[in-house]
């Protein structure tokens, strides 16, 4: 029987792109994201399902996890990465933009994985996918939101992992580096405030270098051969780097002061 994958925010980026490699892989995929009849990419390709799902509404996560159960009969995997990057000066963030950054990056994948947890109990086995960041565990200048998102969803994940062990659930974070997707396009918000002035100079600085990482890096298409290699690796490994750079090894190799400037060069310059 093909094993069946449900994928959150599957319209575009890293999750169209895992999508597709499931789907040549000979797995049945759900994709879902919240407006199904704009996905003209997976529409019309064999074994590829389109759901609506918004991570922040409770009752569509259920209502799609019902809904793929019902059509394939089983879920094997899901993969959380719907979600946005706001940066920017904290200051300038409004309490609606902070909002929205939680609810979906982290309260939305909580949403997830609570709804799809009872499933998998039942069945004593499957994988939760939560698509975190090398930014969950490092930061870079006016990605403070993001970042404490991210590094949630790491707590989270790693935290999980203990609970969950002992039905057969499996929990796997993956944290990719600097990918060109429409992460630094339609999916990322700049926090303005009317008069707030006093951070443009570092934004003139640090954001176009963030989007020139962007532009030069590989696309979503390695990180989606990582989840995938992930979810079929048989083991309890549970994180999982993509076009890190060694980064993350230089965080924990060197003091705190020396790795500040490091990135303070890299970002800042």
């Amino acid at each position: 029987m093909n094993r069946v994958v449900l994928i959150t925010g599957a319209s575009s980026g890293i999750g169209l792109h895992t999508a597709k490699l499931f789907q040549s892989k000979n797995w049945k995929v759900a994709a879902t994201m919240r407006s199904p009849e704009k996905a003209a990419d997976l529409q019309n390709i064999v074994d590829v399902e389109c759901f609506r799902l918004d991570v922040t509404d409770p009752a569509s996560i259920r209502s799609a996890i019902d809904a793929v159960l019902e059509k394939f009969g089983r879920i094997d995997a899901v993969v959380n990465n719907a979600g946005y990057g706001l940066i920017g000066a904290f200051e300038a963030a409004s309490q609606e933009q902070i909002d929205n950054q939680f609810q979906t990056n982290v309260f939305g994948l909580m949403n997830v994985c609570r709804e799809i947890l009872p499933h998998f109990r039942q069945e004593k086995r499957g994988t939760i996918v939560n698509i975190a960041s090398v930014g969950g565990r490092m930061t870079f200048p006016l990605f403070s939101l993001y970042h404490a998102t991210k590094w949630a969803v790491e707590g989270f994940s790693e935290s999980l992992q203990y609970e969950l062990e002992q039905f057969n659930i499996r929990i796997k974070i993956i944290e990719p580096g600097p990918i060109r997707t429409d992460f630094y396009e339609r999916s990322q918000e700049v926090a303005q405030k009317a008069g707030l002035t006093a951070y443009d100079a570092i934004a003139a600085r640090a954001i176009p270098n963030m989007q020139k990482a962007g532009d030069e890096a590989p696309d979503g298409s390695v990180v989606a051969q990582t989840i995938y290699d992930a979810v079929n690796d048989g083991t309890k490994r549970l994180r999982y780097g993509v076009n890190t750079k060694g980064i993350l090894t230089l965080r924990r190799l060197l003091p705190e002061n020396v790795f500040y400037s490091v990135i303070k060069k890299i970002i800042l310059r």
